[in-house]
């Protein structure tokens, strides 16, 4: 999609797919299973135990894969299946914008009406909206609350105290949480992510995750919902619709990356670390005015171009620089005058990018 969604005199640095060969481990894994013909229906698998021995090894999560854990397509066909099938279909889904656009699209396709609580300017939870929004104050009151941990595109991470106090005010009204956490693999040297299951007595909760994102295997579909002790059984008895629409080459894909890759996922955060330099650099040198100040976590940058006095800076920076970035706008509320930019790339594309952005201004 980066590189087929706009014509070739376009630079992308827009959808989050990263420029990167696949790790040599799951090159391999996929290669063996086509050379074997093993290209049946899926069953048998261990992904569930390959993800719990990466979240036991990167993050100090234990979880039972056997008993918490069950396959989904996606993560957003996951969180859908997982908001109607332990919730009340139709009922409010509260979200902190500015967030993953696809929350609102897919939240609005599985008829829900969405609760905006804002993000904080620093990009973390108020939680005084989000008390509000969980006692239905103003309105109906919600049946669950859909996280980004790891946010996208703040790259902000929830701390243990934040998570805590959140569990115990989804616990207080009686609202859901689940978790997107298909970023978690991607939390750069010298920061810890901290999964929401890992929080001690959490109930009522989901998380849905993957190793599309890290590992850029998002053509090879894979992800896992993952359940508190107390909803997981529940999560066993999702139609066969759900569980059974995994890939099977893509689950072999996802498990060589978590099991083997965790070399290639370490060289790529390094790589990661140094164009987010590179990007501060660049930007202060040729565009001034926009403000950015690099995330703890994934490989997007999220920049502030409000100073710029543009009225869609996305749409310009296309139009006048012929360069491709996410638009701010579908984000959500907050998002209006950002550009969210890329970085899974080389340094000479971001140099060509920024390069690109500072011819604009003025025209």
């Amino acid at each position: 999609m980066k590189w087929r969604a706009y014509p070739p005199d376009v630079l992308p640095l827009f959808v989050a797919e990263s420029d990167a060969r696949p790790a040599p481990a799951v090159v391999e894994a996929v290669n063996r299973a086509m050379a074997l013909g093993d290209t049946g229906y899926p069953i048998g698998q261990r992904y569930e135990a390959a993800m719990a021995s990466f979240a036991h090894d990167r993050w100090g999560w234990d979880f039972d894969p056997a008993t918490q854990a069950v396959p989904v397509p996606d993560v957003m066909q996951g969180i859908v299946a997982v908001l109607d099938h332990l919730g009340q279909p139709g009922a409010p889904v509260v979200i902190n914008p500015p967030v993953y656009p696809q929350f609102y699209k897919y939240l609005e396709w599985a008829g829900r009406p969405i609760i905006e609580v804002p993000l904080t300017a620093e990009g973390r939870l108020d939680f005084d909206g989000l008390g509000r929004a969980f006692s239905g104050e103003g309105g109906a009151k919600p049946d669950a609350f859909l996280l980004c941990n790891p946010h996208n595109p703040h790259g902000t991470l929830a701390t243990r105290e934040e998570l805590t106090a959140l569990v115990a005010l989804a616990q207080q009204h009686g609202v859901r949480l689940v978790s997107d956490e298909i970023h978690g693999p991607l939390v750069l040297p010298g920061h810890q992510l901290i999964p929401l299951l890992s929080i001690e007595g959490i109930t009522n909760a989901v998380t849905v995750t993957s190793a599309s994102k890290s590992w850029n295997l998002a053509g090879l579909k894979g992800a896992l919902a993952i359940g508190s002790p107390d909803v997981a059984e529940r999560l066993f008895t999702l139609p066969d619709e759900v569980t059974h629409s995994i890939s099977h080459i893509g689950v072999i894909a996802h498990e060589a990356a978590l099991d083997h890759g965790r070399e290639w996922l370490d060289e790529m955060l390094a790589e990661v670390v140094a164009n987010q330099k590179l990007l501060v650099s660049l930007l202060a040198e040729q565009v001034p005015a926009v403000a950015y100040a690099p995330g703890p976590s994934t490989y997007l940058a999220w920049v502030d171009c409000s100073a710029l006095g543009l009225p869609d800076p996305g749409a310009h920076f296309l139009t006048h620089g012929k360069v491709a970035f996410n638009n701010g706008g579908p984000f959500g509320p907050g998002g209006e005058q950002f550009v969210r930019i890329n970085l899974a790339t080389s340094p000479e594309i971001i140099t060509e990018a920024v390069r690109r952005m500072a011819s604009t201004l003025g025209s």
